[in-house]
């Protein structure tokens, strides 16, 4: 991935975090380029974010009151962060299902 250290270094921290707070008993890192793009993903065994609310999971101080049972907290600022920092290095975040993983990002790699 290119760009700022600091920010892509909090993009990773996050979705590790987020995994480990949503996880049952397992968490899966992983990251893949293809055709100049990088993906970080940080997979987690959890419930999963419900189709309805895995846009709005990207909006700051959100956090769905049922989406994830066994939640320990959180301010509802993490994926909001990542999705901040990802947009402002032209990449992509994604909210899908549990399966590969609940949020994963899409950016340019270094050098493409």
């Amino acid at each position: 991935m290119d760009g700022g250290t600091d920010a892509l270094s909090r993009t990773v921290r996050n979705l590790l975090d987020n995994a480990a707070r949503h996880a049952t008993s397992r968490i899966e890192v992983r990251l893949s380029t293809v055709d100049g793009i990088a993906e970080p993903v940080a997979a987690d065994d959890g419930h999963g974010i419900p189709q309805a609310d895995r846009r709005r999971v990207l909006d700051r101080f959100t956090r769905p009151d049922d989406s994830r049972a066994g939640d320990t907290g959180g301010s509802g600022l993490g994926l909001a962060i990542v999705y901040d920092i990802v947009t402002a290095h032209r990449g992509g975040t994604y909210i899908e299902d549990n399966a590969p993983a609940p949020a994963s990002v899409r950016l340019p790699a270094a050098g493409s």
